[in-house]
């Protein structure tokens, strides 16, 4: 058992390594801005955890978050949106000069399949406006857009029932009542909407009735069975106590600060300086409601901690689901699953409350996966511009290590403001790589000579197969190299072709589609799991453990992460050159074990608990099983 001397060694430990490291220098290619004075610190009531930076610049004198475009090299992404007819719907939250907080967080985005078609459909969540509030304008819709099977999507989020209509934040996808379709749950500044999937293509929200509506500001939620009752529980994170009556004006009541400043730039304040929202865990009563044991169960966040992003995940290896969430400008929270509907907070002991400097960080989103193919899942998480995205190794038995430097990714990141992430075999050689999104929360940036941007690339780094990264390079006119106000970000086989694509929720802007076209020859599986009497019907909390090419790799179901999104729920496995499978070992969330022969590969297999692969049309197994689909 961890106590509290323990989390004081760790804290110890974790400050002892960053006055020992050793000085970074810049990532290559790029230059620092002269400079005949140290760069400003930071101030009161800003959001960045970190020192200010020298801005880095690339050999056209542009900030590095706009810039440092080759003409050439591997393509991996394209954006697609507008030919798959995404940007006749765009995201709002509130006015387009932000005065408050509240108007710059952004949305979150879902994948799933939500009519059972055997094809993901895109659902983007989106924001508000005062007057809308007020209920003097029509209120921006969110979308739900149906794969049409041919390249393009038709939002039918009206006739779905699922526009929203509030000033919405996060979706979190999971079949909570195992009836074998995916239903969703929207957080929003206000109450949330608990989405019944009513089968036929429409929903209902039946969040009063069941019990999580909630109010003021929730976020990034995450749907898992943590006490192994084969119900999927709810976990939701609240970020500001907001009153939108009394705004967080510097100076006032609301504010503990009287100026909120950012590099003597004057910003909006919070989230410092701002009371926090709690947090909440709501158990699956399996009646249709659900119960708020936040406080028994230990996780109703007593800090008041400013949580955005919130991960169910077996961090520990003992079949139990535990409980991750990054929190703003505060350290991060992780709770380990004792087993008995309790959770142990081992935040810090685990050395994920904060980075190697022992400083927490301004966290947006979680990327949850083993990217070192040895059975353990790693974290990562975006942050706030002038500090690096720490990457934590799992070191074994839920204890972490900041290896952002010895991995080659953190100086690259320091520039940037990242918010959706994730673990990902873009080029499906059987080793996960990583993806940031990102985009700044200030627009007065594009006015600074800080080195960064409003609108900022994506950053790509590919598995090394040693512990390390390397940046992809943004090649002009891919997606790589476009610039985004990017928030939510949600990882799927959109196209049903073996290959990972990314959409990506802007703040104030159209959707982007970054469809994979990468080019290679290397084989791959998906596979969707379908639980038993004894476990969540999605499979939600399942660990799979495949072996091809003498490489083992382990994926996850995951509900949530990302930045406030939920990702695709079939698991990818690339397989490099392999042609065969030579083992599937499914850990499902009952704590059964099951062992599957995949006959073929390049190909999606639905698995039932119990049963090994099933086939079947749509309406009566969900997750058919489909050939490799022809790309349209």
């Amino acid at each position: 058992m961890r106590d509290e001397f323990v989390r004081v060694l760790a804290l110890v430990a974790a400050i002892a390594i960053s006055i020992l490291a050793p000085e970074r220098s810049a990532f290559p290619q790029q230059q620092e801005a002269p400079h005949s004075s140290p760069p400003p610190s930071q101030t009161q009531g800003a959001v960045s955890t970190g020192s200010a930076h020298a801005a880095i610049l690339d050999n056209e004198k542009r900030p590095i978050t706009a810039g440092g475009f080759v003409d050439s090299g591997p393509i991996v992404f394209q954006d697609i949106a507008e030919k798959a007819g995404l940007t006749r719907w765009r995201h709002v939250m509130g006015p387009d000069q932000p005065q408050f907080i509240l108007e710059t967080v952004g949305s979150g985005v879902a994948l799933l399949d939500y009519d059972n078609d055997g094809w993901l459909d895109i659902y983007l969540v989106n924001g508000s406006t005062y007057d809308a509030l007020s209920g003097k304008t029509i209120p921006p819709h969110a979308a739900l857009f149906h794969n049409n099977h041919d390249g393009t999507f038709t939002d039918v989020a009206r006739q779905a029932g699922v526009t929203n209509d509030r000033w919405g934040f996060g979706v979190a996808v999971g079949d909570y009542d195992n009836d074998g379709w995916p239903d969703l749950y929207v957080t929003n500044f206000g109450k949330n909407r608990l989405y019944h999937n009513n089968h036929d293509g429409t929903f209902t929200d039946v969040a009063e009735k069941a019990g999580v509506a909630l109010g003021n500001w929730s976020t990034g939620a995450t749907f898992g069975d943590y006490d192994g009752d084969g119900r999927l529980d709810l976990f939701v994170p609240g970020y500001v106590h907001y009153d939108i009556e009394h705004p967080p004006v510097p100076g006032s009541p609301a504010v503990a600060f009287s100026t909120c400043e950012f590099r003597g730039l004057k910003v909006m304040c919070g989230p410092r300086g701002l009371k926090g929202e709690p947090d909440h865990l709501f158990h699956n009563n399996g009646d249709g409601t659900f119960t708020d044991v936040s406080e028994k169960a230990g996780v109703a966040d007593s800090n008041r901690y400013y949580g955005l992003t919130g991960v169910f995940a077996d961090v520990n290896n003992d079949g139990k689901v535990d409980l991750m969430v990054a929190n703003d400008s505060t350290p991060n929270y992780l709770y380990l699953n004792k087993g008995n509907g309790t959770f142990e907070d081992a935040s810090y002991a685990s050395g994920y409350a904060l980075n190697e400097n022992g400083r927490e960080t301004a966290s947006m989103g979680i990327a949850v996966g083993d990217y070192l193919n040895n059975g353990l899942l790693d974290l990562y998480n975006t942050v706030f511009s002038d500090d690096y995205n720490p990457l934590y190794k799992n070191l074994g038995d839920a204890n972490f290590n900041d290896v952002s430097y010895q991995a080659g990714i953190a100086e690259a990141t320091i520039p940037f403001l990242g918010w959706g992430t994730g673990f990902f075999d873009f080029d499906n050689d059987g080793w996960k790589d990583l993806l940031a999104l990102n985009g700044h929360v200030y627009p007065g940036v594009d006015q600074s000579d800080w080195g960064t941007t409003f609108a900022e690339r994506p950053l790509l780094f590919r598995n090394l197969r040693n512990g390390k990264f390397e940046v992809m390079p943004a090649v002009k006119g891919t997606g790589l190299a476009e610039l985004l106000t990017a928030r939510g970000a949600a990882f799927g086989d959109l196209f049903n072709d073996g290959k990972i694509d990314v959409v990506v929720n802007q703040l104030h802007n159209v959707p982007v589609l970054l469809r994979n076209v990468y080019s290679n020859t290397n084989h791959w599986v998906g596979l969707k799991l379908i639980g038993g009497s004894k476990s969540p019907r999605d499979a939600i909390g399942a660990a799979v453990y495949l072996t091809a090419g003498g490489v083992r790799q382990r994926a996850d179901v995951i509900s949530g992460g990302s930045f406030a999104s939920s990702n695709d729920f079939r698991l990818h496995f690339g397989l490099g050159e392999a042609v065969k499978v030579d083992g599937v070992e499914v850990h499902w969330p009952s704590g059964a074990v099951e062992r599957v022969n995949l006959p073929a590969v390049d190909r999606f297999y639905a698995i039932e608990e119990g049963h090994g692969i099933v086939t079947g049309t749509a309406d009566t197994k969900p997750g058919v099983i489909l050939p490799n689909q022809p790309r349209p």
